[in-house]
């Protein structure tokens, strides 16, 4: 299994960029994907996720979240949001780069650095493909990342094509005569 590490989460972010950066002039408000959210709330809960991957990584918490929420003012553009998103990714690859590999921090038990890379990854690539599907753009996540995710997440999906397994394994499609999945949970924490 790769570990993944801050380049990765670094690598999720400039796909997600360079499909999302040119359509921030569309209207954000439509859903996203078949989320209940629209594209702009997607937008703005990867930048709250990957910050508080950061934060925990940070303060190490062994048995809940902090207790913070990241605010993106509703007035806030498309553009501006993927700014915001961009910070928090950086904050987490900071956290990562700096963090031991033996550092654990709470995500439903102990979960490793290698673990919030993951989780990173999975909710910038997971989230952008639900807000390029609202937006009507063409894109799939990479392929290399994908397997990752999947390895480091989802030790038990069935094997198959990576994209097409990690989004199934998501929720958001079927796999061969396998129906879409209506839940799910990924597997962050460490033994």
């Amino acid at each position: 299994m790769r570990l993944m590490n801050a380049s990765d989460v670094g690598n999720a972010l400039v796909e997600m960029v360079e499909v999302l950066a040119p359509q921030t002039d569309r209207d954000w408000q439509v859903r996203a994907g078949s989320l209940e959210w629209s594209c702009w709330q997607t937008a703005a809960h990867i930048a709250h996720d990957l910050l508080a991957y950061a934060g925990q990584l940070a303060a190490r918490p062994d048995n809940a979240y902090l207790p913070y929420d990241l605010m993106v003012r509703e007035d806030t553009s498309p553009a501006d949001v993927l700014e915001v998103v961009k910070a928090s990714s950086g904050l987490l690859q900071v956290a990562l780069a700096a963090a031991d590999p033996a550092t654990r921090a709470w995500h439903y038990g102990p979960c490793d650095p290698t673990g919030f890379a993951a989780m990173g990854v999975a909710e910038t690539l997971l989230h952008t493909h639900d807000i390029t599907q609202g937006l009507g753009v063409p894109w799939r996540p990479p392929t290399d990342l994908s397997a990752a995710v999947l390895d480091r997440l989802f030790p038990r999906a069935p094997s198959g094509e990576p994209v097409a397994v990690l989004l199934w394994s998501t929720g958001r499609g079927e796999l061969g005569e396998r129906p879409p999945l209506t839940s799910w949970v990924w597997r962050a924490a460490v033994e």
